[in-house]
């Protein structure tokens, strides 16, 4: 007997909404939410399209008008609530334009709970957008289907960030003269990740991470990486062993 095709397809278009949503209700877009749907997309009413507001879940939704700078909605149903996401938090140090925003859009894929960034003392960036940061998190969660966006926090000194450490969130710092190997280091949330700079951290910097008690240094293994690489690398390990990837995957949800 043939399976019954989940409902709705996975194929539907996904948009990020910053607004609380709920069963029957309207909602009109405008800018570029609206230019996606009705312009570059070119959906008709009666098109669906899936919803999640980083709130209450992901909801399906039916479009009841579209013009050409505005698209009306109504909510039909909550399709899943919002994912659990793990507590881990990458912390990294600012790197270029580019690069970082690749960092933050594999990071959201691979389901980091907070992003941190972390000024040392060999940091070569020191202004980061956080906006255009934002806007490539939120274009990740769309495409790889997180409930959840990850907080994006403003800059923090190195020696602040010590400074205030909870002693109930353990820190795996990926340290280049070596450590434990992460997939062994890596224990239950809460957790975090700190990626350093490139050049490393500074041997000040080093002795002041390792006199945290919850601090624990890692090693990514016998190559040198990149710092991007160092954090999707670091991540995987993590989720891989302690994470969520070891959960089944969800069903979809039933017909109403």
């Amino acid at each position: 007997m043939p399976a019954t095709p989940a409902w709705p397809p996975s194929s539907l278009p996904r948009l990020y909404i910053d607004q609380a949503l709920a069963a029957d209700t309207l909602l009109t877009l405008d800018g570029p939410a609206a230019n996606y749907l009705g312009n570059v997309l070119r959906l008709q009413p009666g098109a669906e399209v899936k919803l999640f507001d980083d709130r209450t879940g992901e909801w399906l939704a039916q479009i009841k008008a579209a013009g050409r700078k505005r698209v009306s909605l109504e909510i039909r149903r909550r399709l899943r609530e919002r994912e659990p996401a793990p507590d881990l938090w990458l912390l990294f140090a600012p790197i270029k334009r580019g690069r970082i925003d690749w960092l933050v859009e594999k990071a959201t894929e691979l389901g980091a709970a907070r992003l941190l960034p972390v000024l040392t003392q060999r940091t070569i960036v020191d202004r980061l957008n956080l906006d255009r940061l934002r806007a490539h998190a939120v274009e990740a969660a769309e495409q790889c289907d997180r409930t959840a966006l990850p907080e994006l926090a403003e800059p923090v000194r190195l020696d602040a960030l010590l400074r205030s450490w909870s002693a109930g969130r353990s820190l795996l710092f990926a340290d280049e003269e070596g450590g434990v190997p992460l997939a062994e280091a890596a224990g239950p949330a809460p957790a975090a990740i700190l990626i350093g700079p490139e050049g490393g951290f500074t041997a000040a910097e080093r002795d002041a991470i390792r006199s945290l008690e919850a601090a624990r240094p890692v090693s990514l293994g016998p190559r040198i990486l990149r710092a991007e690489t160092a954090a999707v690398a670091a991540i995987a390990l993590w989720m891989s062993a302690a994470g969520d990837w070891s959960r089944p995957p969800r069903s979809a949800p039933p017909e109403q």
